[in-house]
Formats: C-alpha cells, structure tokens, sequence
C-alpha cells in the first residue's frame, strides 16, 4: 500500500457521473463544492435533485457521452455495471475520458473495463470506503482505495485523485485483488453479521450492554445499505466465496 504522492497542479474537471443514487450524490455535493463541472445520467430520473445541485441531467447516454467529459464516473450497483457497460454506444464519445469506478469490489469492475472499453481510454478503479452516513461530517482520516489500471494521461488522473486528497481521505494505493481479499474478511463479514442480526430481529434491552449497543448499531448501520450490495459483496468478489466455506 502506498499514499498518493503526485505535485503535479491540479485543475476543474468536468465529470460525467454514470448511476445517479445516494452514494453518487454524496460524492457529488462535495466535488461541486470544490469547483468541478457535473454531468449525470441514471436509468432513474432524478433531473430534479440534479437541478437543485446545478447539474445537467441526460435521459439519454448518447447525448452524455457526447459531452465534453474529463472523466466518466460510474456509480451503479455492482450487480447491474456489466449491463449499463455493456449497453453504453461508446462510439458517441467525442474524446478519451478517464473512466472510474467506485465499487465496493474491484476485480469484477476491473475486468469488465478492461474487456469493454477501447484500449486508449484510460482506468481507475477506486472505492471511496465510507458513504454518507459515516462521511456526513466530512471525509478526513476516511480511506480511499485506489488502483492506477491503465493511465497515460497522468495529470488528468492526479487532478481526480486529488478531490479525495483535499478532503482529507487517507489515500491507499493497492492492487484490485488485494483489496478484495481484505475486504473478504472486512467489509464482506461485517455485512453478514448485521444481516444475520436483523433476521434475529435483535432489539435494544432494557439490560442492554454496550457490547451488545455496538451489535445493535452493526446491524442498523448494514440495513441501510441495499441487498443488492450485500449480495455484489458475495457474488462478484471471489474471496468472499472462500471466507464463506
């Protein structure tokens, strides 16, 4: 593991955000704060919330990717990437962006970027470790996972990166699979348990402990997150399988 280190400036990118839910919107506020351009497109419609936020909403992909995006940022479930991926009429890019992902594994998105996009678009696969519950009162001290797979354009990558480093984010440099492996035995169990705890329909006791608060807190703090995440976290991270045996 290494800490991004690059002195390059930085500069305002625009930045075309592929999968417009709660975890996009999240990252969103904040890079609108720091000055980027945004534009989104959604199987959903959310051309409301992208208005309040100053952000230009495309129904159709096409037309998005017609646009003159520095970066590509997908952020649909892990479950549907190969779908959306698979459907995009790449052809109508009118320049390389960097294409990002921020999943919650890294070897599946990983491949599927590799295998879908022309070799001379750039990738980075990343996963920003906290959303917004546990990044609501900012993001200092908070991880940030990222792989450089495939950059030639390296300023345009450390212009990105840098969005994470000016909030404060403790950087990790890592491979996909290792990542996934420490995952399989963090984030994976960790889903589990609080999943398992809330089929136990466990509930605070008038004789609570505090041990027994912090299983509590697990299993609120997991439910807020979708199945199709936890089932992602299994299906599509080939450790996970293995801590499953």
């Amino acid at each position: 593991m290494a800490v991004s280190s690059s002195s390059s400036p930085s500069r305002n990118l625009e930045i075309g955000i592929v999968g417009f839910g709660p975890f996009a919107q999240f990252l969103a506020k904040i890079m609108i704060k720091q000055g980027h351009t945004l534009r989104a497109t959604s199987r959903s419609d959310h051309s409301s919330i992208c208005q309040d936020l100053g952000i230009s909403f495309f129904r159709d992909t096409g037309t998005f990717l017609e646009a003159n995006n520095d970066v590509i940022l997908i952020c649909t479930s892990i479950l549907s990437l190969s779908k959306v991926l698979n459907a995009m009429p790449l052809h109508c890019l009118k320049r390389s962006p960097l294409f990002v992902d921020v999943l919650s594994v890294k070897e599946h998105p990983r491949d599927i970027l590799l295998k879908v996009l022309p070799e001379e678009l750039d990738v980075l696969c990343t996963h920003p470790m906290f959303g917004p519950e546990s990044g609501k009162n900012g993001w200092k001290d908070l991880a940030f996972m990222y792989e450089r797979v495939r950059i030639k354009d390296e300023a345009r990558c450390s212009s990105f990166l840098r969005i994470f480093e000016t909030e404060g984010c403790r950087m990790l440099e890592m491979s996909c699979e290792e990542h996934d492996m420490i995952a399989a035995r963090s984030q994976f169990l960790t889903h589990t348990i609080g999943r398992i705890l809330s089929e136990m329909e466990v509930k605070p006791t008038s004789m609570s402990t505090k041990g027994f608060e912090t299983l509590i807190n697990l299993k609120e703090s997991t439910m807020k997150d979708s199945s199709d995440l936890f089932s992602g976290l299994f299906v599509h991270n080939r450790f996970a399988k293995q801590e499953n045996v």
